[in-house]
């Protein structure tokens, strides 16, 4: 297990990225805690923290530059339900391969102001009953998510759709 240090930080590659953002690579680093983050200055367009070990997605200070945060194949199960004031430009997160196994876990990322690009493809939530309907519901800006486009019909006929399903078809069907 390897701790996030400035040190870390300054001596990890970083560069302009295919669409000419400025990158921080920390992948494959087996970091298990978000800290130290500050130390980027908030130069960063995107962050990569794939393939480590965090369990939390939290402990991020004020960064307004960053739009894109990569999280793929860690063990997150928890998300800070404050992460939007710490990030409020945000408009990519992959959370790809995590451990993200109820609705309720999602809920934090509806205080992403910006957020229009996510995946949670390969977490277990995934497999719950209208998880693409409750994301979209809860995330009004989604553009995409799990790499499928969400289309407006789905996010207009969201609410009727969701009561139909909960009175008419439910226990209180008469």
């Amino acid at each position: 297990m390897v701790r996030l240090t400035a040190d870390l930080i300054w001596k990890s590659p970083h560069f302009f990225n295919a669409i000419k953002e400025r990158e921080l690579d920390l992948r494959g680093n087996k970091i298990a805690v978000i800290e130290n983050v500050g130390a980027t200055e908030d130069q960063f367009d995107t962050i990569d923290l794939s393939d480590n070990e965090i369990v939390k997605l939290e402990n991020f200070p004020y960064l307004n530059r960053l739009g894109t945060l990569l999280v793929n194949n860690n063990r997150i199960t928890r998300i800070n339900p404050n992460l939007g004031e710490f990030l409020p430009k945000l408009h990519t997160l992959v959370l790809t391969n995590n451990r993200l196994t109820n609705l309720a876990e999602i809920d934090p990322l509806a205080s992403l102001p910006k957020l229009q690009y996510l995946s949670l493809l390969d977490n277990t939530v995934t497999k719950q009953p209208d998880y693409r309907l409750y994301v979209i519901h809860k995330l009004k800006h989604l553009r995409l998510l799990d790499f499928k486009k969400v289309k407006q019909q789905v996010v207009y006929s969201f609410p009727l759709e969701w009561l139909q399903n909960m009175f008419w078809n439910g226990p209180w069907d008469c």
